[in-house]
């Protein structure tokens, strides 16, 4: 960063969008002094190594994979939502992986997402008007617990904490190997052209897996539990974050420590050899701002400039394009590879009219940045049973005009961002919050199994459905065939026609 006025708490001589205000000041700093002497949930090696793979991304060597829940809860902290949630990251990836040929880093939505935007400070609930719920580390869903309570960020913090542990415990004990294709029932996609592309993806990328244990690799003489290896199949990367919503959080869990002295000349001052010192907000590896904090003057975007992580911006059709390159300006004025994440969200209906627009203008100011597609948040409505709830459809065409989009710019779509999950309701199947996708669910069905406490999701089916479809395009983009947004595949799911 090159303004050395910056600190972590400069945030506070700025207007704060979405701010808290909380009854109990005298509360609040007795928890917050709490929370800045509790260790850090990640380290600034883990940090820089996703800086690393992310300027992988934003060289198209890679492709980035962000995704979980739309706000996590308290409740859902147990080792089944987390194993399901992790274990549909991997299965995901693995398909992206087999048709692109490239590594996928991965950014869950988890061990900290619990804090929710909202469009009004207030909610009328029957005849009363109460304080909206900001999320499990604000205040309660219940309209009778609805003042915020400082306690909340605290057990936010141990909760990140249990689900962070439980998420490493899984993935250095062999879960990653658990997730083979030939265990993936095809038995809820309705159309039979679209089974035969499924099975046709699922055998390869089977042979592929059996053909590299077959000549040793993945493959330990000892097992993990047994003192063994875990494997080049069995270890992944697997990188935490959230929304950068509540900066009195945020700037609690900001420490500075030195730049790992591995990275060379960053890690050196201009006038001595000792380590220079940096902010990382140890709260996750990755943080972003949302559509409604990113104002140029506002106090998120001043919090934002300074941390050494890399840190994404949703990008929506109120982002003017010389808005933008002045957000880059501030945000990231070095032009530091693999710093900036954009995550566009315009809705498919508004893609057309602003993607292009805005590629162009951070084209033209040599910004570096890394683009991705959240094709969810853009396309949300209401069913005639008042459940919020969004089609599998129109998801994939603004992800599918995205794509193309950015190849007609000469740019590239680096990765996605979906909210999705892969856990079960209690009759063991899974949720029914967003419409269509190859399982074909009906505007009746969506009270079925409907969990979400905040935006549907989609559910293990359709999100491998996205998986196969990406896998699809760049496996066809790969080898020069023709593109997924005007095959079977694409027009089977429900996409548009383009």
């Amino acid at each position: 960063m090159s303004d050395g006025t910056w600190s972590p708490n400069s945030w506070r001589s700025k207007p704060a969008a979405q701010d808290v205000v909380y009854p109990d000041r005298e509360k609040l700093e007795k928890v917050l002094g709490k929370i800045r002497t509790l260790p850090p949930l990640v380290s600034p090696s883990e940090i820089e190594r996703l800086r690393h793979q992310l300027g992988q991304v934003q060289r198209n060597q890679a492709f980035l994979l962000h995704a979980g829940d739309c706000a996590e809860s308290f409740d859902a902290c147990t080792h089944e939502n987390i194993a399901a949630k992790i274990g549909l990251i991997l299965s995901f990836s693995l398909i992206v992986i087999w048709g692109a040929r490239k590594p996928v880093v991965r950014i869950g939505r988890i061990a900290g997402q619990y804090a929710k935007p909202r469009s009004s400070p207030t909610e009328k609930i029957g005849d009363r008007e109460v304080l909206s719920f900001r999320g499990d580390n604000v205040n309660g869903l219940d309209p009778n617990d609805r003042v915020p309570d400082p306690d909340r960020m605290l057990s936010a913090y141990f909760h990140s904490t249990a689900t962070l542990n439980h998420v490493r415990s899984l993935l250095t004990s062999g879960f990653a190997s658990l997730h083979h294709p030939r265990e993936w029932s095809l038995s809820h996609v309705r159309s039979p052209a679209l089974r035969e592309e499924f099975e046709r993806i699922t055998e390869g990328l089977s042979d592929a897996l059996e053909f590299t244990r077959t000549i040793g690799l993945g493959k330990e003489s000892v097992s993990y539990e047994q003192g063994g290896g875990r494997g080049a199949l069995g270890e992944v990367d697997f990188y935490t974050s959230h929304e950068g919503l509540m900066l009195d959080f945020e700037e609690a869990m900001t420490r500075e420590f030195p730049i790992p002295s591995s990275l060379g000349s960053y890690a050196s001052s201009s006038s001595e050899s000792t380590p220079s010192k940096v902010h990382y907000n140890t709260s996750a590896h990755f943080l972003w701002i949302g559509d409604r904090t990113r104002q140029l003057d506002g106090a998120h975007v001043e919090y934002f400039r300074g941390i050494r992580n890399p840190i994404g911006v949703k990008v929506g059709p109120s982002m003017k394009a010389e808005e933008l390159v002045r957000l880059l300006d501030i945000v990231n004025p070095d032009r530091e590879n693999g710093k900036v994440t954009l995550i566009t969200r315009y809705g498919a209906g508004k893609v057309e009219d602003y993607l292009a627009g805005h590629v162009r203008a951070v084209q033209q100011s040599g910004h570096p940045v890394i683009w991705i597609c959240d094709p969810m948040h853009g396309n949300t409505l209401t069913s005639s049973s008042g459940l919020k709830t969004r089609n599998f459809g129109t998801i994939i065409s603004e992800l599918t005009s995205c794509l193309r989009i950015h190849a007609e710019c000469g740019s590239h779509l680096n990765g996605v961002s979906l909210e999705f999950t892969g856990e079960l309701a209690e009759d063991g199947f899974s949720v029914t919050e967003c419409l269509g996708g190859s399982m074909r669910l009906s505007e009746d069905q969506l009270p079925l199994r409907y969990q979400s406490f905040c935006d549907p999701r989609l559910n293990f089916e359709q999100s491998l459905d996205v998986a196969f479809l990406i896998s699809d395009h760049f496996k066809k983009e790969r080898t020069g065939g023709k593109k997924s947004y005007g095959d079977v595949l694409y027009s089977e799911l429900g996409g548009r026609k383009l």
